[in-house]
């Protein structure tokens, strides 16, 4: 039983890991091991106090830096849901199940928006992860949205796992796909089904016929995570403790809207860290 469950490795996850550390809390912390891809990419960094005109690679390699100076490890899996068990929460992640007291999301704002009708077959044919899903699907026609080349390892697991695998990429890739896969030249529009998932439809009208769909993302948005968690349009609704309305269930950073600023993702982690200690005490 951890703790704390942190969801995300931008600053303000690694400002709230920073601090519980600091208090001896026990954490489980998601997120790639080199931290922000965000970060990484920005060419010049200049209004972080204290820290002169920088990079953001550099600025990255600090963090991570003073994350492995703190024996702060990082979880490199991904969590597709989250539930609420009695005064717990439940984490599943890669096929796995953490247990947690509290949870802090700070994994940004997810883009990507979903499927008309995804959200209707969650758990009906629609799945956010090859490993732990796949195998019900053995043999049988699938389909596959994968928007990051990191997630290819997954893709390459349906393939040798299903029937017919439609596959749609949002990159190139230059690794050839097993003979029972069909890569979509059209991207995916709509998932239809009945009781479960029947089919696609994709963005030239064509309909093809499945058994599954797997919606392979980098980051999945937070009320496909942890249902029923209240938004304000595309960010995670918080007062002024970066309290969620789940007892025990926090956000923190761009996951919370603007400006989407290190400063201001930093300072809520910590925010979020301290309240979370009041709660855990309590």
């Amino acid at each position: 039983m951890y703790d704390v469950a942190i969801i995300g490795s931008g600053p303000a996850g690694l400002s709230a890991a920073l601090t519980l550390k600091l208090h001896n809390k026990e954490i489980v912390w998601f997120g790639s091991k080199e931290l922000s891809e965000k970060i990484e990419k920005s060419e010049k960094i200049a209004n972080y106090p204290g820290v002169p005109m920088t990079s953001g690679k550099d600025l990255n390699t600090a963090f991570m830096k003073q994350a492995e100076d703190m024996g702060i490890e990082i979880t490199d899996k991904t969590v597709t849901l989250i539930s609420r068990n009695g005064d717990t929460y439940m984490v599943l992640a890669n096929n796995e199940v953490h247990e947690a007291k509290t949870i802090l999301f700070a994994a940004g704002v997810v883009l990507a928006k979903g499927f008309e009708q995804e959200d209707d077959y969650v758990g009906r044919g629609v799945s956010y992860c090859a490993t732990c899903d796949g195998f019900l699907y053995k043999g049988k026609d699938v389909a596959v949205y994968c928007s990051s080349p990191k997630l290819e390892e997954d893709v390459r697991y349906l393939e040798e796992t299903c029937g017919k695998v439609y596959v749609f990429r949002t990159y190139k890739t230059e690794k050839p796909d097993s003979e029972n896969a069909v890569v979509l030249e059209k991207p995916i529009k709509k998932i239809n089904g009945g009781l479960k998932v029947t089919g696609i439809e994709l963005t030239d009208g064509s309909e093809i016929t499945v058994d599954g769909v797997f919606c392979l993302r980098s980051a999945i948005a937070p009320t496909t995570l942890l249902a029923g968690l209240q938004m304000d349009g595309p960010h995670i609704a918080v007062n002024r403790q970066q309290e969620t309305n789940y007892p025990g269930c926090f956000a923190a950073g761009d996951c919370t809207g603007r400006p989407y600023q290190i400063a201001k993702a930093v300072g809520e982690g910590n925010v979020a860290a301290h309240q979370i200690l009041e709660y855990l005490s309590n």
